[in-house]
Order: structure tokens, then C-alpha cells, then sequence
């Protein structure tokens, strides 16, 4: 007798992420940030802490600004939603765009994936215009390809003009 069996196959994908704060605890908040990320799936590389000076609202406190990678099971809407509950549980209040943040957490790349649909852009679309998302990003993915642009994490990176301070930390 033969027995078939369905088999659940899981695709993990890699999901690059940027993560900045610039109110409060700004060190803190992206640690807890990270340490919230890691029950969505597992965080396998984060790059140092980059202090970056804000770029479209200039009148308020420089950032703290990171990169993680990780791995998971969900998909792009799924995802998107759990950070957006992230946020909000770390006190997010989405009042003034561009303006002070306790945390913001953003997709920058769902593995090959291009996304384009009502809330939810992937890849990022201004991350090849952002030297705070492209160097801690740079720092472990530099050659992450961005799947429209045809270019690699350090090419888009390389290629942005000299404005907008962004300094490693740690």
C-alpha cells in the first residue's frame, strides 16, 4: 500500500531591515527593537550603530540607525504588520512625518522579492537615496543586490553624494 503524505515545505527568506530611533533611548530602543524582531524569525547578522543627522526635517535630534538581517517564514503583508505592532508597543505615535521617533523599523529588502501594493513598498523606495540606510546596510550585505536597480548594497551606497553626516558608533 502507498501512502502519500502531504509535506509542508517552509521557505525562509532573508529580510533586510533598517531600524533608527532619535528620541528617548535611542541605544535602547533599537535593542529592544532587535530582541522584538527575533520572535518573527532569527536575526543573523546587525550592523554597528551609526549616528546619522537628520535628512528631511533638520530641526531635531540626530538618530541611532542600524541594519539586521533576518530570516523567516513570513510573508511581506505579515511581516509588515508585526512591525507595525512592534512600533506601536515601543510607543510609535506617527504625528508629523519625517518628524522625532522612538523607533522606526523599515524593510529594505525581502529577499529577491519586488512588492507593490496599497502600505507596503519592498525594495524600500528611497533606500538608494539614504547614506543612513545604505552604510549600516553596506556593513553586512554589501552585496545584496537591490532586484530593480541591478545594483549591489556598496554600488548604491558608493554612489550617493557627500551630504548628510553618518558616523559608526559602535
Amino acid at each position: 500500500m502507498c501512502v502519500l503524505r502531504a509535506v509542508r515545505t517552509i521557505l525562509k527568506k532573508t529580510v533586510y531591515l533598517s531600524l533608527g530611533a532619535n528620541i528617548g533611548d535611542r541605544r535602547g530602543q533599537i535593542a529592544t527593537a532587535i530582541a522584538k524582531l527575533e520572535k518573527l524569525g532569527t536575526i543573523t547578522a546587525a550592523s554597528s550603530l551609526f549616528e546619522t543627522e537628520p535628512m528631511d526635517m533638520a530641526h531635531q535630534p540626530w538618530f541611532l540607525n542600524c541594519a539586521v538581517a533576518l530570516e523567516t517564514e513570513l510573508m511581506p503583508r505579515q511581516l509588515m504588520k508585526a512591525i507595525l505592532g512592534i512600533e506601536k508597543e515601543m510607543g510609535r505615535r506617527r504625528t508629523q512625518p519625517k518628524g522625532p521617533r522612538s523607533i522606526d523599523i523599515d524593510i529594505l529588502l525581502f529577499g529577491n522579492s519586488i512588492v507593490d501594493m496599497a502600505g507596503l513598498t519592498i525594495p524600500h523606495p528611497a533606500m538608494h537615496e539614504r547614506r543612513f540606510v545604505l552604510a549600516p546596510l553596506a556593513e553586512i550585505a554589501p552585496g545584496a543586490l537591490h532586484p530593480v536597480l541591478k545594483k549591489t548594497v556598496s554600488e548604491l551606497r558608493d554612489a550617493l553624494p557627500a551630504k548628510g553626516a553618518v558616523r559608526i558608533i559602535d
